[in-house]
């Protein structure tokens, strides 16, 4: 595990799971509920769990609805990251964030560099703020979503979420 620079433990976030496929379903939905294991292994709450289909009005509606959420604190996608024709998830995303948080991104490709090679050039991993809600987008595979989770966002989720001061799980606060 990365060192921590701050003094996080004990504090509990709310995420919002939204894997953006055509073809995943509940029961193959591998990378929706690693990401959701890992939040809860974290003791972290998973408030809502979507699949959707990977159309860019549709992923931007559903940042719109959850981030209205004052019962949500995070929104953790997965899915759409590439440069397919129908990857379309990091040009809804990107277009609505407010902060983006560039270091997420590149450190994610650095690190996705380590274990695949020069393919990580493909990713769009990206992170920032829409209406005061911190949002992640990861790549679909669960390998990538396993390396996102353990090495980047469960370890400055706390962090970032207590800069914005946006807690609603009231003994996360």
């Amino acid at each position: 595990m990365s060192p921590q620079p701050h003094p996080d433990s004990g504090k509990t976030v709310t995420c919002a799971v939204i894997t953006v496929s055509d073809t995943r379903d509940p029961e193959t939905d591998k990378s929706g509920q690693l990401i959701q294991q890992l939040l809860v292994a974290a003791d972290h709450v998973v408030g809502v769990y979507k699949i959707i289909k990977d159309q860019p009005a549709e992923i931007q509606e559903q940042i719109k609805y959850l981030s209205k959420n004052t019962n949500i604190d995070v929104l953790i996608f997965n899915g759409g990251t590439g440069i397919a024709p129908r990857d379309t998830t990091y040009d809804a995303i990107e277009k609505l964030l407010e902060k983006t948080l560039p270091g997420f991104g590149e450190l994610f490709r650095f690190l996705s560099y380590q274990e695949i090679g020069s393919r990580a050039i493909a990713s769009r991993a990206v992170a920032g703020v829409y209406q005061n809600k911190l949002i992640f987008s990861l790549p679909g595979s669960s390998n990538a979503v396993r390396l996102g989770m353990e090495k980047l966002i469960l370890p400055e989720m706390i962090h970032l979420v207590s800069q914005m001061g946006i807690y609603s799980n009231p003994q996360g606060a």
